[in-house]
């Protein structure tokens, strides 16, 4: 089953990659779509642009061979009725001739070859004016051989003249046309034929995707109804569990009340001992006292000196272990008293109850010559005892466990995120090697010079604790700098957090 899901898992991956991958063919294909379009928006203005202005130039032409033609009629209705009228016609004709030239000059200025053929059109009508200002008072035999000879007149030739190379300059403007035409349906075609083709690829891309993103879904809704099913079923598995862990955790407490108060009655019983031997022997040493004043025989050197160093020190060192094992024995029956009680939680404002615990130390404080801030500390839900319990221990060791010959300094600062409270005391003490950095919460265990008194029961038990109020204690430490103990607590403990 479990390959099942994870092959399902990987899948699921590759489809998800490829389904942004064909997104990213979809987006490319219409960002190509939309530059070519830009492209052939511009290509297509410039090519009505040009075509406007071969139009342009084509009616220009047009006008001025027209605006020729009528001069070079009313030229000869001058000739052949002498009617005034034709001059003024004809003086229109030319003064239109020469403004639409002009207007021919500036269409075709970027066109060398048209450029000249303009200069040869204002030649001949520079020719064709002066010609006819020659002529213009022509009377008698003059007049007759003017009219006789008309089909070679000059006039007339430069009329033919200009208008060969108005053809000329039609003709290749009608080669431009057409060019420019032939190219703007190249471009028309390019651009309809891109359209098809990215219509076609988005079409093919959205048709893919949504098949994928439908198999993802369906697999995605028989996957929430798998992991509803599971999470029905490992409901009450956890609850099944937990139960099982209050039962052992709740004999585990029993056994433990029950080894340390048994223990007590034969530790009750060697220290009771020990005390009468230590009557015993004080009585011994004073008989041996009394018999070397009275005079007495004295004992061997070797009985002397079991009387008076070997008895000794045995039940000192009786003495020393009983009573460490007192101290061991107590702190298990408080470990198993803690467990057992049943928690209360209230409305904590930790700073004050901080300073209510620095407070409570001020001698210890004094005379170690500490620097103690206490910073902002949230509020919470928990119950008083145990948050107390907790940060009394960790204040308490940033006291012991001081960096000698440097003024210590410890600080407490807190905060609050996503529903958890954070409580860190930091000083700048002895610090703690990486490797014992959890083991200083196990129970029993210590780190470090062993010159300070304890049991190694404080951090395990402050842990513990912290478990059961639904938080964690974490550690930051360096040997020679310092340490930071971190208490996490959520901000309203609940009774379903707590583990016993």
């Amino acid at each position: 089953m479990e390959s099942t899901r994870l092959s399902s898992l990987g899948r699921d991956t590759r489809a998800n990659r490829l389904i942004i991958v064909l997104l990213a063919v979809g987006f490319a294909a219409m960002l190509a779509a939309a530059s070519v379009a830009f492209y052939v928006q511009r290509q297509n203005e410039t090519d009505a642009r040009l075509v406007a202005h071969t139009l342009a130039v084509e009616a220009g032409l047009g006008a001025y061979a027209s605006a020729v033609e009528r001069m070079e009629t009313a030229r000869r209705g001058l000739i052949l009725t002498q009617n005034p009228e034709f001059a003024t016609i004809m003086a229109e004709a030319e003064q239109r001739s020469r403004a639409q030239l002009d207007a021919l000059a500036r269409l075709i200025a970027d066109n060398p070859e048209q450029r000249a053929r303009v200069a040869r059109l204002r030649t001949h009508l520079d020719t064709y004016g002066a010609h006819y200002r020659k002529t213009l008072g022509l009377r008698g035999a003059d007049r007759e051989a003017l009219l006789a000879g008309f089909g070679t007149d000059k006039g007339v030739l430069e009329v033919r003249a200009s208008r060969a190379v108005v053809e000329a300059m039609l003709n290749d403007e009608f080669a431009l046309l057409r060019d420019r035409e032939q190219r703007q349906q190249r471009t028309q075609r390019l651009f309809s034929t891109l359209l098809i083709v990215t219509g076609l690829l988005i079409v093919v891309v959205a048709a893919v995707t949504l098949l994928l993103v439908r198999r993802n879904l369906v697999e995605l809704r028989t996957s929430r109804l798998e992991l509803r099913r599971l999470n029905d079923g490992l409901e009450e598995l956890v609850e099944a569990r937990t139960g099982e862990l209050k039962r052992a955790n709740a004999e585990i407490q029993r056994f433990a009340y029950i080894v340390s108060h048994d223990l007590r009655s034969p530790l009750v019983n060697v220290m009771g001992f020990t005390a009468e031997l230590e009557t015993a022997r004080q009585a011994i040493t004073a008989y041996l006292a009394k018999g070397e004043a009275d005079g007495w025989g004295a004992p061997d050197p070797a009985t002397r000196l079991a009387i008076e160093e070997d008895l000794p020190e045995s039940i000192g060192f009786i003495r020393t272990s009983t009573q460490k094992m007192d101290r061991l024995i107590n702190a298990i029956l408080n470990l198993s008293r803690q467990g057992r009680r049943t928690l209360a939680p209230e409305r904590l404002d930790l700073t004050a109850l901080v300073e209510g615990i620095v407070g409570s130390l001020q001698h210890r404080i004094d005379e170690t010559g500490t620097d103690v801030a206490v910073g902002a500390l949230p509020v919470v839900v928990n119950d008083r005892l145990a948050v107390e319990q907790i940060l009394s221990n960790l204040i308490e060791n940033a006291l012991k466990y001081l960096q000698p010959g440097r003024a210590g300094v410890i600080g407490m600062s807190g905060g609050a995120d996503l529903g958890r409270a954070w409580i860190a005391v930091t000083d700048n003490g002895r610090g703690i090697e990486p490797r014992d950095h959890e083991r200083v919460f196990d129970l029993f265990r210590r780190s470090g010079q062993q010159d300070q008194p304890g049991e190694g029961i404080g951090l395990a038990h402050a842990r513990a604790l912290a478990y059961r109020l639904g938080g964690t204690i974490e550690i930051q430490s360096e040997p020679g700098v310092g340490s930071t103990f971190r208490l996490i607590l959520p901000l309203e403990w609940q009774s379903g957090e707590e583990d016993a």
